[in-house]
């Protein structure tokens, strides 16, 4: 042993009490064990705030039906008025001149129709629903909505809680800190895990709390168990997680690119179609072309509603789009995200009332189906309720695990020492300890994660850095220590 390691050695035991006596144990131990207790300290608050929000999200729908039962639904009839009646009806409420920018027919009786429009205040993504009753054709309200899913403005805040804080795209780096990080401390996890039942002589205190456990013990044991049994759930919300982030989810989208695992899209361009001014449409063709001036014949949804049904559009969960611009198709599409999934597309020329294209999900790659099957599933729509029972219980121990965490810690303070409030940190050193290999491999491992993951590559390296400059910080005051003496 050299001047260093000896110095070290005794300066290790000085800070550590005589009733916690260090273990020597392999450098990847040590290393997962640092990593994983720095993680959790750092990143931990940003995982307790994104589960527990996550564990809000995924009971909002229940919410929405109560706290908006006057717009989401109308009394029962016997006859209603053609979808043409209820956009019209909508647009005479806005007064403005201005056509939708999509409708939503009610999917079941007892439903409203959504009539959604552009509007000044709105965000991205955002818009403003008329919601109507298909029988009378009464406004029943009138609320800004959020995306695919149709968020209305409870879940929206608690989503954007959850996705930024509310503090728009600088806000975004909290939960791609929290995505990032759960995957890794999961990992971590497991690896101590694997590491420790390999030497314990009592393995069902790993994957359940002991009973006779007091204090710490009785802690790290909840910790430890809880861990086990979310680990594989933890991983899959972290994978899915990341493709919201900002630098992160570009990087995955383009590897969907590069590997054609994206999700396919119906073309609406109509440059290549012949246009028929002579068919039963035609007197409807110069509103097609007059999308500029945003005027569209609300007759118009009745007609491409009953040919995308003729063609391939047979739920009831749909959106009808107009085109954008005066070249572009309309478009309609299912929007059922509960399995079994519904997501067919079709592409109608507003001249001729014909098919550009069509885009079926059972014709989508497995890479694409997965994607799609993941992202709803993290949302809760996939199985519905029992999904949003599993996502709640995933997420409330998550939280659990993180505020476990932070007991430990604080159990684990040398009680004797004054001005120590906070527990012993893990033994440092690990990384310098380890062999050729395994510095390559874990520099490896941290620029590979760096280009793909920016924001979880910079951190590792960070914690790399910071952890060989102290030890070898520490060795080099040890050594001149030591030399001061002789």
């Amino acid at each position: 042993m050299n001047i260093f390691d000896k110095t070290l050695a005794r300066s290790t035991s000085r800070r550590t009490p005589t009733h916690q006596p260090q273990q020597r144990r392999g450098w990847l131990y040590q290393l997962l064990r640092r990593l994983h207790f720095y993680a959790g300290i750092f990143v931990g608050p940003f995982i307790l705030i994104a589960a527990l929000s996550g564990a809000l999200y995924a009971m909002t729908p229940q919410i929405e039906q109560a706290l908006y039962a006057k717009e989401l639904h109308a009394p029962l009839a016997q006859d209603y008025l053609p979808l043409s009646q209820q956009v019209q009806a909508a647009n005479d409420y806005l007064g403005l001149g201005q056509s939708p920018l999509a409708v939503r027919p009610a999917p079941n009786p007892g439903d409203t129709t959504r009539v959604m429009y552009l509007g000044e205040g709105l965000g991205p993504s955002e818009s403003r629903a008329i919601f109507i009753d298909p029988a009378t054709a009464e406004v029943r309200g009138d609320l800004t909505v959020y995306g695919t899913s149709g968020s209305l403005p409870l879940r929206t805040w608690i989503d954007q809680v959850h996705r930024n804080l509310h503090l728009g795209e600088a806000g975004r780096l909290y939960s791609e800190l929290a995505a990032s990080w759960l995957g890794i401390i999961a990992v971590a996890g497991l690896g101590l895990w694997i590491m420790r039942a390999t030497r314990s002589k009592q393995k069902k205190n790993l994957s359940r709390p002991g009973h006779k456990a007091q204090g710490f013990r009785r802690l790290a044991n909840l910790h430890t168990s809880l861990g086990l049994w979310v680990l594989l759930g933890a991983v899959f919300l972290s994978a899915t997680g990341i493709t919201w982030s900002t630098y992160g989810g570009a990087n995955v989208g383009k590897l969907r690119a590069a590997l054609s695992w994206q999700t396919p899209a119906v073309n609406t361009s109509l440059a290549d179609q012949p246009m028929d001014m002579t068919g039963e449409h035609a007197e409807h063709h110069h509103h097609a072309m007059g999308m500029m001036d945003h005027s569209v014949d609300p007759i118009m949804f009745d007609h491409v509603l009953t040919a995308a049904k003729d063609e391939n559009i047979d739920t009831g969960l749909l959106e009808i789009k107009p085109p954008a611009a005066a070249d572009q198709a309309w478009v309609v599409q299912e929007i059922k995200r509960s399995f079994p999934t519904q997501i067919d597309q079709v592409a109608i020329d507003g001249n001729s009332l014909n098919v550009v294209d069509r885009n079926d999900f059972a014709d989508y790659g497995l890479a694409a189906k997965l994607s799609r099957w993941g992202i709803d599933a993290h949302m809760g729509t996939l199985f519905g309720l029992p999904n949003q029972i599993l996502l709640l219980a995933l997420a409330l121990s998550i939280a659990a695990m993180v505020v476990l965490g932070y007991l430990m810690w604080w159990k684990r303070r040398p009680t004797k020492i004054e001005n120590r409030r906070m527990g012993n940190l893990p033994a440092r050193g690990g990384f310098v300890r380890a062999p050729w290999w395994g510095c390559a491999l874990v520099v490896i491992i941290a620029l590979v994660l760096g280009a793909f993951l920016p924001l979880l590559g910079t951190s590792l390296a960070l914690f790399l850095v910071v952890d060989f400059l102290v030890v070898y910080t520490a060795r080099f005051r040890g050594a001149v220590a030591g030399k001061a003496e002789h």
